[in-house]
């Protein structure tokens, strides 16, 4: 579990470098770690969901048993590690050739590439996808074609599809709800604790989802430590929400949030949006004696060095660096950095100092003018 980084000097400087990011998922967190890390970003895994995967259920079995009982007319598959993970359990047992079967006299339908490229990979070819890679797109394409007497098979995805499937039967379909695998609270708590607690507290700078399911149970695990407020104050401005897409977004929006997603859903493009989209939210740069100072998130980059700052430095070197050169009292340092107001001015002169020791070499830069207070070299 990443924490707020501690004050530390870093060789060169990412696109990330300063900003620290929450990941919320559960499947494939580790690539989207490594992704944000690789660009420099202080990264707090936090999953808010576990998969349960359902190899030796009843119900996975049982819905499989019901697909070969007679001709499937579609087979919908809605993700790669679900379909996966539906071929893999009919082959251990014993019905993984005569699943594919099935499927093969079947139209498959996919919902994007990544379950495209599962159906391939299985020995099958899709007949559709829709270009939106959504649900949405899958069921209005079945809604515009006679659906009376068909069978339907609809490999879901972590949660139930019920208002998919009812809508096709009300078309006279019959519907067979394959449950691959589902959501189930998370191994660690403790973890989303911390992340909910340095949401709120603003020392996280975005929150990444990869799942609606994921947004769902972090309003929820707000809503149970009574931070839900404090939390949907922090997304509507201080802390940006990027999705994987607009589907996994409707949690945020739906309750009236900004919240940023890709055109195309892939971990790739939301970490570049992430790059394109947190240096213009709080990125300044100032010239100095030293080379220019870029401040980004919790960082500062002086002439290619990077010094991680604590949240409470870097708001002291911003209200610094708003205004190059003129002195900031310690009354007008209190007002503009600190989240408590019953700090005094003595706080000013240890966070200072800290600030400071954090800079190293480029300490400098914080000039501190006798009786009156601090102020930045400006170049």
């Amino acid at each position: 579990m990443a924490t707020v980084p501690p004050a530390r000097p870093l060789t060169g400087a990412g696109p990330l470098t300063g900003y620290t990011v929450g990941v919320t998922a559960a499947r494939r967190r580790e690539e989207l770690t490594a992704l944000l890390t690789r660009r420099g970003a202080q990264v707090i895994e936090a999953p808010t969901l576990r998969i349960l995967p359902l190899a030796d259920d009843h119900a996975l079995r049982e819905a499989t048993d019901r697909c070969l009982a007679a001709p499937l007319d579609y087979v919908v598959a809605t993700t790669g590690v679900g379909w996966r993970g539906w071929m893999s359990a009919a082959e251990g047992w014993g019905r993984g050739a005569a699943l594919t079967e099935a499927c093969r006299g079947a139209l498959m339908l996919s919902r994007g590439p990544k379950a495209t490229g599962a159906v391939r990979a299985s020995g099958l070819d899709e007949g559709w996808s829709p270009t939106t890679e959504t649900t949405d797109g899958l069921l209005a394409w079945l809604l515009a074609r006679p659906l009376a007497g068909r069978r339907i098979a609809v490999q879901e995805h972590g949660v139930r599809l019920d208002a998919f499937a009812a809508a096709l039967r009300e078309r006279g379909a019959e519907v067979i709800s394959v449950p691959v695998y589902r959501w189930a609270p998370p191994e660690d708590r403790g973890a989303v604790h911390r992340l909910l607690d340095q949401t709120v507290r603003r020392h996280v700078h975005a929150l990444t989802f990869t799942s609606a399911p994921a947004i769902s149970a972090l309003l929820a695990a707000a809503e149970s430590e009574g931070l839900r407020e404090a939390l949907l104050d922090a997304l509507r401005g201080d802390v940006l929400a990027v999705c994987v897409g607009a589907l996994c977004a409707r949690p945020l929006t739906e309750l009236g949030l900004p919240a940023r997603y890709p055109e195309r859903g892939r971990l790739g493009t939301l970490v570049r949006l992430l790059e394109d989209t947190l240096p213009g939210r709080s990125r300044h740069e100032v010239p100095s004696p030293l080379g220019t100072l870029t401040i980004q998130g919790n960082a500062a980059v002086v002439d290619g060095e990077s010094h991680w700052l604590s949240p409470l430095g870097a708001a002291v070197l911003r209200a610094l660096a708003e205004q190059p050169g003129r002195v900031l009292s310690r009354a007008e340092l209190l007002r503009a950095a600190w989240p408590d107001a019953s700090a005094d001015e003595h706080a000013v002169e240890a966070a200072v100092g800290r600030l400071r020791t954090a800079l190293g070499p480029h300490a400098a830069l914080i000039r501190t003018v006798p009786k009156r207070g601090y102020r930045l070299a400006a170049g």
